[in-house]
């Protein structure tokens, strides 16, 4: 069966669910012995993820991803361990069950160029990504809003390209998009939740599906950008 694609990009399975700090710390026992850890990760095993989220005065992507639309776009820019040197503009699509990221470099100064609104460059940039955002801009005056800061610690099964991710100490800039700004205020969100993320490509290996069993774990469609909505 041939998979299915978005502008190239091939469609994974994304499932996640909220857990407590326990659960996570029972998984990540029993992961370890089966699964590799993320080689970009610290000693700690984990890395510091900061994304600003992209919406409009409506929430019209909030709105979308509560009510579980099943075609949605979301646009953020991303950096790990507060590299500044290292940006990513991205773009996650959800059709049906599947999800799709495509991603391309953005460097510091053309961030704030669009924080400040001056998106008139967009329009013929080499970047298709640089193109489709600047469309989204236009037609639902869409502008950064948030900036959600979390550690996530990564386990790696390479049968299925099976990625297992736990996301915890989310932090929320409420209404401020100063994504370079070191010494952003950020306040906590929930300390006692945890994000667990399972994604695959065509299937998930039995062995991984018995060592993510636990009794009492809430499947849903848990954003990192929704909960730090619902703190303002």
């Amino acid at each position: 069966m041939e998979a299915i694609t978005l502008n190239g990009v091939k469609g994974r399975t994304e499932l996640k669910h909220e857990i407590t700090k326990m659960d996570c710390h029972l998984l990540r026992n029993k992961l370890r012995h089966f699964m590799k850890v993320d080689p970009h990760a610290k000693k700690d095993g984990k890395y510091l993820i900061r994304s600003v989220y992209f919406d409009n005065f409506d929430n019209k992507i909030l709105t979308q991803k509560k009510e579980g639309f099943y075609e949605r776009d979301k646009f953020r820019v991303r950096l790990y361990d507060f590299n500044m040197d290292f940006l990513n503009l991205e773009k996650k699509s959800k059709r049906n069950n599947l999800t799709y990221k495509q991603k391309c470099r953005l460097t510091a100064e053309e961030y704030e160029r669009i924080r400040s609104g001056n998106i008139a460059w967009m329009e013929n940039d080499s970047r298709t990504l640089i193109q489709d955002l600047f469309v989204q801009m236009n037609l639902f005056l869409l502008k950064p809003v948030t900036v959600v800061d979390y550690e996530r610690e990564v386990f790696i099964y390479e049968h299925g390209n099976v990625r297992v991710t736990f996301d915890g100490a989310i932090k929320t800039s409420f209404r401020n998009n100063d994504l370079l700004n070191p010494n952003l205020a950020m306040i906590e969100t929930n300390p006692d939740i945890v994000i667990l993320e399972v994604k695959y490509d065509e299937f998930i290996p039995d062995v991984i599906k018995y060592l993510l069993q636990l009794g009492d774990r809430r499947k849903g469609t848990y954003s990192k950008y929704q909960i730090s909505r619902m703190f303002g």
